[in-house]
């Protein structure tokens, strides 16, 4: 990072942070003690109203906040942006209902005229292939902000042709194959539940007290609400390496990977009433998967492959 920009997301660091060390910047921007000296010095220069503090727990204060410069970007920060903004294209739905067209052309209009010729070069030399959105979710926004905000929503959930009331608080969402889903617990059925979002018909917010250990719950560490029922099924399956890439481009909450004795294994558990599920899922394994157990789900998928063959 050259000296002026860093200079300048220092200014910002510190007006945020107000009070900072020599290791806070060291570590921040991975620069030395020395280059971090430097740079307090032309902060001071610039007019920073810095003065340090002594003692034990000494450093540097910031007298009062400053008025910053506006954002400016380099090159490869306008073309990151662009990548990102491209992915939105995929999208009929998202959250707050925001359109790729709208946000391409501020993006554009706030570019200089170079930049906007590099980004008319990258639009001819790369291609994103990524996976479509199937359907509409309508609900985006208020599943997600009741996420934030840790609030209990009452939705109508279609499913094999019924629509059924449920009670639910929101943890996160996500896009994954073609489809919006909801991760969420159901407070009737005191379980993690995951949903898919254009299955959801309505959502309003309700009354009722959150749950108030799901606060910290985020994406990444849902799975640990999982807890399926007394009668869920287990199953083991030995994989070889594409089946291990395959496991890591989709995987559900009740399945995980381990290592055991130079081999590697799927195990998790299915609920009776999800056999076809986990069999199309075991399938798309195709021969890099080998089912250990139970053997009930090994002649289900025997059975799946021949009704394949027999065109059922």
């Amino acid at each position: 990072m050259r000296k002026p920009e860093r200079i300048n997301q220092m200014l910002r660091f510190i007006n945020h942070k107000k009070h900072f060390t020599l290791q806070d910047l060291m570590h921040e921007f991975q620069i030395s003690k020395r280059t971090a000296l430097r740079d307090i010095a032309a902060l001071e220069e610039i007019g920073a109203p810095i003065y340090a503090e002594y003692g034990r727990y000494g450093g540097y204060r910031l007298l009062n906040k400053m008025q910053l410069p506006p954002i400016s970007f380099n090159s490869q920060e306008v073309y990151a942006l662009y990548f990102a903004m491209k992915a939105l294209r995929s999208f009929s739905s998202l959250p707050f209902q925001v359109s790729f067209r709208s946000i391409h052309e501020k993006f554009l209009n706030e570019l200089s005229e170079s930049q906007r010729q590099d980004i008319e070069r990258i639009q001819n030399r790369v291609s994103f292939r990524h996976t479509e959105q199937i359907k509409d979710s309508e609900h985006l926004e208020i599943l997600l902000m009741a996420a934030i905000n840790n609030k209990v929503l009452k939705i109508a959930y279609q499913k094999l042709d019924q629509t059924g009331t449920r009670i639910i608080q929101p943890i996160a969402i996500y896009f994954m194959k073609g489809y919006w889903y909801c991760q969420a617990y159901d407070i009737c059925k005191k379980a993690y539940r995951v949903f898919r979002c254009d299955r959801i018909t309505s959502a309003e917010v309700t009354d009722i007290q959150p749950l108030g250990d799901l606060k910290e719950i985020t994406m990444q560490n849902a799975h640990t609400l999982w807890n399926p029922s007394e009668n869920a099924v287990q199953f083991k399956c030995l994989v070889d390496q594409r089946g291990v890439e395959y496991f890591q481009q989709e995987h559900y909450p009740s399945i995980k990977l381990i290592h055991e004795q130079e081999n590697m294994y799927i195990i998790g558990s299915y609920e009776p009433n999800e056999i076809d599920f986990i069999i199309k899922y075991l399938s798309g394994f195709g021969k890099s998967i080998k089912i250990i157990e139970p053997v009930i789900l090994k002649e289900k998928l025997r059975q799946y492959y021949t009704d394949l063959l027999n065109g059922i």
